[in-house]
């Protein structure tokens, strides 16, 4: 009897140690993100529709992670599909810089729920008309899923508002790895 609970604990044992190793609460650390998304942009000009795209690129940031806080910095580029053409001619929304910081929380173990802020950079253009840069600021919402210990994915939401009256509001999905 006492080698059957002996080989019972050793094999509970091995059974249960990759389980415990699969720990996916850790969001702290390097992080680079390829996202994609619908894009929908106001440019505040009578008679002009919002200009819908797709909106494509990646991130770079870091976290750090205190119990159940975590807070960090991002970088990200991203370009957009979004034109539109009319009587006055053609827009073309291209790309989109964002430098900023975010605040969330872990909730069941491997969730993050988190909001950002930051300053963002956007470029329209006109064909035969050059382009324009707008500075801006963006806030935003997300939630964050560790799919194991190096692989992440993140649903967000964010609206950013530029110089000019322009506006822009974003709903992505992200895929990650953290190194």
């Amino acid at each position: 009897m006492k080698n059957v609970t002996i080989a019972t604990a050793i094999a509970v044992s091995a059974l249960a140690s990759p389980v415990l190793a699969q720990n996916n609460t850790d969001f702290s650390g390097v992080k680079a993100t390829a996202i994609a998304g619908y894009d929908n942009i106001d440019l505040d000009i009578v008679g002009v529709d919002n200009v819908d795209g797709f909106l494509y690129g990646g991130s770079l940031g870091y976290d750090f992670q205190a119990g159940n806080i975590v807070y960090g910095v991002e970088l990200e580029a991203t370009e957009s599909t979004g034109k539109i053409s009319n009587t006055a001619g053609r827009i073309e929304v291209g790309r989109d810089l964002y430098a900023g910081g975010r605040l969330g929380y872990v909730v069941g173990g491997s969730t993050l729920l988190y909001t950002k802020a930051g300053y963002t950079n956007a470029r329209s253009s006109s064909p035969g008309l050059g382009g324009a840069n707008g500075d801006g600021v963006r806030v935003g919402a997300g939630v964050e899923f560790n799919l194991s210990e190096k692989v992440f994915a993140r649903g967000e939401y964010r609206y950013s508002n530029y110089e000019d009256g322009v506006s822009r509001n974003q709903g992505l999905v992200g895929l990650g790895v953290k190194f």
